[in-house]
């Protein structure tokens, strides 16, 4: 990691802790250890990202996980989408304070009007079988999903698999046990 983007992700976690403050952006227990809980976590999705993607959408947002941060690291263009109206207002000062290429859309994700693109991000949003749908939306044909889920991933699969046909790569979490990441491509609807 560069000194630059080093300081660009502390002054985004410092703003984050601020903000934490008023706003639930994360558990209050999980303060002390935001770096590696959340930024690191977030960082993991990087070397998954496919080669040369321009554009991606991150699904519910929340405090800027993965989205924000992988805009900030990777410098590729992220639209955030964020249903709740002080969290999208937390991510839009985030953005101009690091500088990050991400546009935020306050609004539900079935209701977003945001361009399919090659890269769909979601973190500890919902199960596999009300996730892909919402994610097939915004992925292009040739695009891959980066899913990161808990112990149930594989309940979840087996759940989502009457409805969606897959090619599912499975990659440990670096930062949780039980934590696994989906790197999904040839999303289909049965």
């Amino acid at each position: 990691m560069t000194p630059e983007l080093t300081t660009r992700l502390q002054a985004f976690a410092a703003l984050l802790l601020r903000w934490n403050a008023s706003l639930n952006l994360i558990a209050a227990k999980d303060a002390n250890v935001l770096w590696d809980r959340h930024i690191v976590d977030s960082l993991q999705l990087v070397p998954l990202m496919p080669e040369g993607v321009t554009r991606a959408v991150d699904l519910g947002t929340g405090g800027g996980f993965p989205g924000l941060v992988l805009a900030i690291a990777t410098g590729v263009r992220f639209d955030l989408i964020e249903s709740d109206r002080r969290k999208a207002s937390f991510l839009r000062t985030a953005v101009l304070e690091t500088g990050a290429p991400a546009t935020v859309h306050c609004c539900r994700i079935e209701d977003a009007t945001v361009e399919p693109a090659g890269l769909v991000t979601a973190r500890a949003l919902a199960p596999l079988p009300r996730l892909l749908p919402l994610a097939a939306r915004f992925l292009t044909d040739d695009g891959v999903c980066l899913l990161m889920k808990g112990a149930k991933v594989e309940e979840e699969l087996a759940a989502a698999e009457a409805d969606w046909a897959m090619t599912v790569g499975r990659v440990p979490s670096k930062t949780g046990v039980d934590g696994v990441v989906l790197r999904i491509t040839d999303l289909r609807a049965r």
